[in-house]
């Protein structure tokens, strides 16, 4: 009698196993294919994660937008030793103070001069920094692109007179 117990057993543990089989292979290859899946997702989420991060970082470094009606920045008085004072008050350089309003440090030194004079958004932005602190000053450079420097003729000159002769 033993044997066909034994026998028994087998064989429904064979139909079980088969059984198993037939309902576990398609769920691993659901397993899979579903894996597979997250992977690219997770992929698409690192890529979208640094492209928004660029964006954050693109839309720091906007120019700041003077925020002075016409009619203020029209009646503002603006002369050369008043834009010397307010630099002076604020702690910035003649090319920082460009920087913000959006000119060279040398329109910043004509205006200074009294050979020049702000008109339309730089003077808006000039009669905006008036209410500004320091600190706002400086945040507000801190946020803006860092101006790439040029590579001048000297610049060329330094490089070709380091160069190993041939």
């Amino acid at each position: 009698m033993p044997k066909i117990e034994v026998a028994i057993k087998e064989a429904i543990d064979r139909g079980a196993r088969h059984h198993i089989r037939q309902v576990a292979t398609p769920m691993r290859r659901e397993v899979r294919r579903l894996r597979q899946l997250v992977a690219g997702l997770r992929k698409d989420v690192t890529g979208l994660k640094a492209t928004a991060a660029q964006w954050e970082r693109v839309a720091d470094q906007r120019p700041w937008m003077a925020t002075v009606s016409d009619e203020a920045a029209t009646a503002a008085r603006l002369s050369a030793g008043l834009i010397r004072k307010l630099r002076t008050r604020l702690g910035l350089s003649q090319a920082a103070l460009g920087r913000l309003v959006g000119v060279t440090g040398a329109a910043v030194v004509a205006w200074e001069r009294g050979r020049a004079k702000p008109s339309g958004e730089r003077r808006k932005a000039i009669v905006a920094l008036r209410g500004l602190g320091r600190r706002d000053v400086k945040r507000l450079l801190d946020r803006m692109p860092k101006p790439v420097p040029k590579r001048g003729p000297q610049a060329r000159n330094a490089r070709r007179r380091t160069r190993p002769p041939r």
